[in-house]
């Protein structure tokens, strides 16, 4: 029983309609749903992905208006998309820094090309290189060109201060694989631990960077809120099963009608998720016309009226 990949990956947003424009413009990723927290009813829930809204392309964040993220380790610290091709990494440094963000140059890092940024609220992310490999379902109204599209979630960067929990955590509860190390690129006395799921490659790897010293960091807008980590459906019930045998705290089975979760935290206290496949964004929304309009799953539908008259329009 192993997981296949990175999920998702959920942050948080002070400033939504801002967020909204960045993600869609600039990095021209599609608004795939668009919906609102369901334990936080008051805030949306944007989720970006590829055309199709595909397992494992979503970027989502929660609308928060809160105090910016004080930097620390006990976080997810980088977050990566993946793009194909040296090609593309050069139409993007030019592209973000047309659009005044302030971007990298194009280095190697663990074997790939890549470039760091940030967003306008200060979220962490890199472009990496991810050769083409696998399937791609590129957006036919993005502004960015088909070629050099944002493909997907690649590698997310862990920050702990210590690894022996979290590493019995990967290997011993989650089946993940150490496969290499390499030197922290802002820190070279700092090693980064790479962890693979699945087939591996760049969309199912989590990297840890063991960072002692460093104050925790704050949770808050431009920060991360937790990385979920795919299953096929059929072995669901038995991740259910598998925290509790283990003897796991986590949140039981929650049904998030569009997929369905388990959450636990690993020892140094980054909120993980087990995500199910299905039944996807589709099962709700047409392809043609995913993210258009306020989708509620069905246990808040009675409450449409009120849950939308609150909500800022971000368009």
């Amino acid at each position: 029983m192993d997981l296949i990949g990175i999920h998702h990956l959920t942050a948080v947003s002070g400033k939504i309609r801002d967020n909204h424009l960045f993600y869609t413009g600039p990095l021209g990723m599609r608004l795939v749903k668009r919906s609102v927290n369901q334990d936080d009813v008051s805030a949306y829930h944007l989720f970006y992905a590829d055309a199709k809204g595909t397992p494992g392309t979503d970027l989502t964040f929660f609308d928060w208006p809160v105090p910016a993220e004080r930097r620390g380790t006990n976080s997810i610290a980088r977050t990566s998309l993946r793009v194909a091709g040296a090609d593309s990494l050069d139409w993007w440094k030019t592209h973000l820094r047309e659009q005044g963000v302030k971007a990298g140059e194009v280095i190697e890092r663990d074997g790939r090309l890549t470039i760091d940024f940030e967003d306008p609220e200060g979220q962490r992310l890199s472009l990496v290189d991810d050769k083409g490999a696998g399937e791609a379902h590129p957006w036919d109204r993005s502004p960015v060109p088909t070629a050099h599209q944002v493909r997907g979630l690649g590698p997310i960067t862990l920050s702990v201060p210590d690894l022996a929990g979290t590493d019995a955590i990967l290997q011993k509860a989650m089946n993940m694989r150490p496969v290499r190390e390499y030197a922290h690129p802002d820190n070279p006395a700092h090693t980064v631990h790479v962890y693979e799921m699945g087939k591996g490659g760049a969309g199912s790897e989590l990297h840890v960077a063991v960072q002692p010293g460093l104050a925790a960091a704050r949770q808050g807008a431009g920060g991360v809120h937790h990385v979920a980590f795919r299953t096929p459906d059929a072995d669901y019930d038995a991740w259910a099963e598998r925290l509790r045998t283990l003897g796991i705290p986590n949140s039981g089975k929650v049904d998030r009608f569009w997929f369905r979760s388990l959450y636990f935290r690993e020892p140094n206290g980054i909120l993980f998720e087990i995500a199910s496949e299905g039944p996807g964004f589709g099962v709700d929304e047409s392809e043609a016309t995913l993210g258009e309009k306020v989708v509620l799953p069905p246990f808040l539908e009675a409450q449409r009226e009120e849950i939308v008259s609150k909500l800022k329009p971000i368009d």
